[in-house]
């Protein structure tokens, strides 16, 4: 059993979390927010952006102060679907079960979109259901549980667009961008004072909670407020997507759910007990962007989904609340 938190020792323990992240993973808040919102809400997140930004030192920084473990994946061509859940092996006579990388609170699935279909395929059940099922038998995985995934822009050789039904399974899709000169400059000099080696060390970040104290947390934002104007206006804003000609598909019921999710558990890091219509407007791009299918025809018009979703919130009105 985890600790009981009320709103505000909860926001005050995500800041704490927050703070020991900080320790190796320098700037960067809105992608250290996005993670943290992503693992309140029990969803999983995909961060695209060029290698070398620092996403898997993030994800293990977090895991290490939420008190838990992960494991990472680098996925290629040729990686099957038991590399990553494991599967049932003859050991000596015996049929002994094997479990796979992904039996972890935090599953990095680093380059999602250089594997084949059926690797990311393998995914599904675990994003969705929370267990993995091989040899007729299910296995629940650790809770907390998340997958981050990490892809390259699309340009970069060898990469494939994931398909429409596992983008849909991220709650959430993130940006990396190249980190501000001044950070940058912070994060060299620190390595460089002899920290380590390579990048800053993971043995300065404590773990302020455990597993158990993170669930509790993540049930506390279920019970946070939605006024039925906020979410009448996520649910405007995701129908409004399939409004749009240049779309062949827009969001479906899972946008707007993600959006009421997504807020509570935004609410809860700024302690309060109910969302408002700035938190649908912060986590709008965010949540349903890569919900989104450009036509052939938008793409040659420049447009991109990002900006069809801030065109959507300019014309589609928020509520007083």
């Amino acid at each position: 059993m985890g600790r009981e938190y009320t709103i505000e020792s909860a926001a005050l323990a995500l800041e704490e979390i927050k703070r020991e992240i900080a320790k190796v993973f320098i700037g960067q808040g809105e992608l250290v927010n996005e993670l943290l919102i992503t693992l309140l809400a029990g969803g999983h997140i995909l961060v695209e952006g060029v290698p070398g930004l620092g996403k898997t030192l993030l994800v293990r920084a977090a895991a290490g102060a939420m008190g838990g473990d992960s494991k990472r994946v680098q996925f290629t061509p040729d990686l099957m679907p038991s590399d990553i859940t494991g599967s049932v092996i003859l050991d000596q006579g015996n049929f002994i079960t094997k479990k796979g990388p992904v039996f972890t609170h935090l599953f990095i699935a680093d380059e999602i979109n250089r594997a084949p279909a059926k690797t990311q395929a393998s995914l599904f059940e675990a994003m969705q259901e929370f267990q993995v099922s091989f040899d007729g038998v299910s296995h629940p995985l650790p809770r907390p549980f998340m997958v981050l995934a990490t892809q390259n822009p699309f340009e970069h050789e060898g990469t494939y667009p994931l398909p429409d039904a596992q983008k849909d399974r991220f709650l959430m899709k993130a940006l990396a961008g190249y980190p501000p000169i001044e950070e940058e400059r912070e994060m060299v000099a620190r390595v460089l004072s002899g920290e380590s080696g390579a990048e800053l060390s993971l043995g300065s970040v404590n773990a302020v909670m455990s597993p158990e104290d993170f669930a509790g947390i993540q049930a506390l934002v279920s019970t946070l407020r939605s006024d039925p104007a906020v979410i009448d206006y996520a649910v405007r804003l995701a129908a409004a997507t399939r409004t749009i000609p240049v779309l062949e598909s827009g969001a479906g019921p899972r946008g707007s759910l993600s959006l009421i999710r997504c807020a509570r558990a935004r609410a809860l890091l700024e302690g309060r007990d109910f969302i408002i219509p700035d938190d649908i407007k912060a986590l709008a791009v965010p949540v349903l962007a890569h919900r989104l299918t450009l036509s052939a025809e938008g793409e040659l018009e420049g447009l991109t989904e990002i900006r069809i979703v801030e065109n959507i919130l300019s014309s589609v009105e928020a509520p007083r609340t």
